[in-house]
């Protein structure tokens, strides 16, 4: 079985966020698919069984499986398309836990149709305040995280949650926002209960920060930098009644190889 590792929402090595790519050629079991992520230790895994119009699709992290992931997506479809396994002209359909997406490439980019999971004003969970230890301008819960908006990129920069705390929080994570200078806005997601105490880029989390962000600035066109330590950029396209995102990206393949078990 071949395995790769592509760096995501970068095209230069060691940035962005790698993904670890498994093309199968027969379904496995959970059990199996579980235990790979946990030797890959990446924050996903993503592995791939070829259909008759495209590719079942599921993603793990080193904990849990989860019903959506950006940049195992992205990594998908560039080893699919640069090993030639999918014509590089035709799109790319996955069959999901979220359903169908679908990834094209155009001029270099990589654009993937996700669904939007717009979040709603909540009141926070005193543990969440105290695992952030920021005075929050806004709180909202979507279908899968807490959203916290804060006063500048600066508090998200320098933010230093209490993992321990965080971990009890509900959900599948939090992502912590503000408005940019340079950009039209900035993040970080952090996902300690299910394995992933920071995500260095992620493509799930900006379906509930696009519809998020085109609403407090009236864009339909939006651009990002998730500020972890390797760092991201997302370009994001709201469209139809809000209810898909397009997510575009690059990738670089950095590792190729074989799985033996």
């Amino acid at each position: 079985m071949k395995m790769y590792q592509v760096d995501a929402f970068t095209e230069v090595p060691f940035a962005g966020n790698p993904a670890a790519v498994c093309v199968l050629d027969e379904k496995k079991d959970d059990t199996w698919m579980q235990n790979v992520a946990c030797e890959m230790n990446l924050s996903e895994t993503a592995f791939l069984v070829q259909e008759k119009s495209g590719f079942r699709l599921r993603w793990f992290t080193p904990n849990a499986e989860v019903d959506l992931c950006g940049h195992a997506t992205l990594a998908s479809a560039h080893i699919l398309w640069k090993k030639s396994y999918w014509s590089s002209e035709q799109p790319i359909v996955f069959y999901t836990q979220s359903g169908v997406l679908t990834t094209t490439r155009v001029d270099g980019w990589i654009n993937m149709n996700f669904p939007a999971t717009p979040e709603k004003e909540t009141q926070p969970p005193i543990s969440l305040l105290r695992a952030l230890s920021v005075s929050p301008v806004y709180v909202g819960q979507s279908k899968f995280d807490y959203i916290v908006e804060v006063e500048n990129e600066d508090i998200v920069r320098d933010i230093q949650p209490d993992f321990a705390i965080l971990s009890e929080v509900p959900t599948r994570g939090v992502i912590v926002t503000a408005r940019s200078k340079k950009y039209d806005f900035v993040s970080r997601f952090f996902a300690p209960a299910v394995g992933v105490n920071e995500d260095p880029v992620t493509g799930s989390a900006h379906c509930c920060l696009a519809p998020y962000w085109k609403s407090k600035l009236g864009k339909d066109r939006l651009t990002a930098y998730q500020i972890s330590k390797r760092g991201g950029f997302l370009k994001m396209q709201c469209v139809g009644q809000d209810e898909r995102i397009i997510i575009s990206g690059k990738a670089i393949m950095v590792l190729e190889g074989r799985l033996l078990y």
